[in-house]
């Protein structure tokens, strides 16, 4: 007797046809309680320290990427009872790791995360482009410690003779993603691909001294976050695969909101995060987008 793997979905009535020796009958379930069954046997995470999560708690014991247990793709897996699941992210990962070793800020070196690809991979995230384009370096370089004139602007800083330095290199690296999608089609045919945009780190005008990024800054560096997201989900959707939005889910969120309903760690991070990356609450809600992704 063979029984089809059937998707079980909370407050859902299931039903399997059973076959008996001489006589079919169906017999159908209320799965009202049942934990949800995964639509995918399995499923390879690619990515940055976006995707890592490193500080955040539990860390992966002798890890040199600084994977979180806590970080989004593990909470995917775990939410759809994934067993055959592989977290290929790495901390301070460019789009170059997931081809070559990648030496680790911990000195050691790990595999390209394409290597994590089989033929039979059902489901790839990919969080990536952030360290292509310098997007800490950015936001590190947006840091005042006094007030404006007692400094230099980053927003004037990278765009001398009113040529941006940062939209070029953003728009420089969009032809990437095309590639890397091409890259996993290769190696994983059957795969759900799906994009995963980067989080709003700071609001228009952000909280200056609060934290110490000037208003006109603030605003700058989230456009450059905003423009690479942009030309992520053109990328997407121009290949045709899914595309998470995690922009606007995060909008509240920032650095300069209140620490209880914060997301996204500030320069001073609390415990458990590290300065400008999504903190645990981050990482729950990119999972939760994600899920609502895959499962419509």
């Amino acid at each position: 007797m063979t029984m089809p793997r059937l998707l079980r979905r909370s407050g859902v009535i299931a039903c399997a046809a059973i076959a008996f020796t001489t006589v079919g009958t169906v017999a159908c379930a209320d799965t009202q309680d049942m934990p949800p069954a995964a639509d995918y046997a399995s499923y390879v995470a690619l990515g940055d320290s976006f995707t890592s999560g490193p500080g955040i708690p539990p860390q992966t014991d002798g890890d040199p990427c600084g994977r979180s247990a806590s970080n989004y793709p593990t909470l995917v897996a775990t939410d759809l009872g994934i067993e055959d699941f592989v977290d290929a992210s790495c901390g301070a990962a460019t789009s170059l790791d997931f081809a070559m070793p990648q030496t680790t800020f911990r000195g050691a070196t790990v595999p390209p995360q394409y290597d994590a690809l089989r033929p039979d991979t059902e489901l790839v995230t990919v969080g990536i482009g952030g360290n292509d384009i310098g997007l800490v370096q950015l936001a590190l370089g947006c840091v005042n410690l006094s007030a404006p004139p007692d400094g230099a602007s980053c927003a004037i800083t990278n765009t001398p003779d009113g040529t941006d330095r940062v939209d070029a290199a953003i728009d420089a690296f969009a032809p990437v993603y095309t590639t890397v999608i091409d890259e996993i089609r290769r190696r994983s045919p059957e795969a759900r691909i799906v994009l995963v945009g980067y989080p709003t780190g700071i609001r228009d005008g952000g909280c200056f001294p609060e934290q110490r990024i000037w208003p006109d800054d603030a605003t700058y560096l989230q456009e450059k976050i905003d423009r690479l997201n942009t030309v992520m989900r053109a990328q997407a959707e121009a290949a045709d695969v899914d595309y998470v939005d995690l922009r606007d889910s995060s909008r509240d969120h920032d650095v300069c909101a209140d620490p209880e309903t914060r997301w996204m760690a500030g320069l001073q991070p609390a415990a458990g995060s590290i300065p400008l990356h999504p903190n645990a609450a981050g990482h729950r809600n990119a999972a939760d987008q994600v899920l609502a992704t895959i499962t419509d």
